[in-house]
């Protein structure tokens, strides 16, 4: 398994636990979790959080946030010692061939460099690391394929300003692109597989096996969708989340309890939130073509608090064309294991 990107190594031992944290725009999740052949989640804790205290993948109000965080490990008695879930619209994932290097210094140096020709920011402001996939033949013979993953420095400063606010101990920052693949344990198979998260935004990961070949993140996620209907209907953002679930894809509308107006609109805004889902998958999957090295992709995994929608995946799967399964990870009784699937995988740093 490929080293995560951006992590550290932390001055504890190898054996000491780590939480994993994941924060985005509905929702903060922490993880502990225990890996013996299956990944389980022992322990953990989930806060919903007020509508655009995360936007962006980033903080809009460090100390709200911050104070948000605390009060979940204060409660939940998990571990401080965290390692941190990235996803933002301005990362950038690219892969590229470079010659065969058994040195990893020398190794880092090339990638670095060419990584400019790829990357469109500033390699002075960016935070640079890279994964390599494994040894390919090329008209110019073998090669080293090699995932490079770029953001900009200032989104991770922001993240790890909020958990040291918090009062945690940063171990390590991984993408959740990366962490979910980890939690879910995608299996190698003749072409790649999209693995999408819907929850307060849409993050999508285009993997072969283990490895991460593409990932993109982008706003309309459930959370848009839940504002979207408080507004619409004059609802607390609590209800509106409820009444989403409540709703779902499945029943015929004339049979769902609860005020009718409300079941028409929620269901309205559903429909059009399975096809804005739609639209932003085909978006990235014709943007990820395009690149040189694009695997077939032709089947996708749904995970994530989507799964609480009844009737989500099945629309999806119509309205993309292409067939979608749901996974997600095997948690303790009384944890909603559909908000933990980043979480889960950014507790441990690779899976054997």
């Amino acid at each position: 398994m490929p080293r995560s990107p951006f992590s550290h190594r932390s001055r504890r031992n190898a054996g000491d636990s780590v939480v994993g944290l994941e924060i985005e725009p509905s929702h903060i999740a922490a993880a502990e979790v225990s890996v013996n052949g299956t990944l389980t989640v022992k322990r953990a804790a989930v806060q919903m959080l007020t509508p655009r205290l995360v936007r962006d993948g980033e903080a809009t109000d460090v100390e709200a946030l911050a104070a948000e965080i605390s009060k979940l490990f204060d409660e939940s008695g998990l571990d401080r010692r965290v390692r941190l879930g990235l996803a933002h619209q301005r990362i950038v994932v690219r892969t590229i061939d470079v010659p065969v290097i058994e040195d990893q210094r020398a190794l880092d140096e090339v990638v670095a460099a060419q990584a400019q020709d790829h990357i469109p920011m500033p390699m002075d402001e960016a935070v640079l690391d890279h994964s390599v996939l494994g040894e390919v033949n090329t008209p110019d013979g073998p090669r080293l394929r090699v995932v490079v993953v770029a953001v900009r420095r200032e989104t991770v400063e922001n993240l790890v300003a909020v958990t040291r606010a918090a009062g945690l101990e940063v171990v390590g920052i991984d993408l959740s692109a990366f962490a979910m693949l980890r939690a879910l344990d995608i299996q190698a198979d003749e072409s790649a597989v999209l693995v999408v998260n819907v929850g307060g935004l849409i993050n999508l990961a285009v993997a072969s096996g283990r490895s991460c070949l593409f990932t993109r993140s982008t706003n309309g996620g459930l959370e848009d969708l839940a504002t979207t209907l408080a507004e619409r209907c004059g609802l607390t953002i609590e209800h509106a989340r409820q009444w989403i679930s409540h709703v779902g894809l499945v029943d015929p509308i004339e049979g769902i309890e609860g005020d009718p107006q409300i079941v028409r609109a929620t269901r309205e805004i559903l429909t059009e939130g399975v096809s804005h889902v739609a639209d932003g998958i085909r978006n990235s999957l014709n943007f990820y073509r395009m690149q040189e090295h694009a695997e077939r992709v032709d089947r996708a995994i749904l995970t994530g608090p989507v799964l609480d929608v009844p009737g989500f995946r099945d629309e999806l799967e119509r309205v993309l064309r292409m067939p979608v399964a749901e996974a997600s990870v095997s948690a303790a009784d009384g944890v909603d294991p559909a908000r933990l699937s980043v979480a889960a995988g950014l507790a441990i740093a690779e899976r054997a």
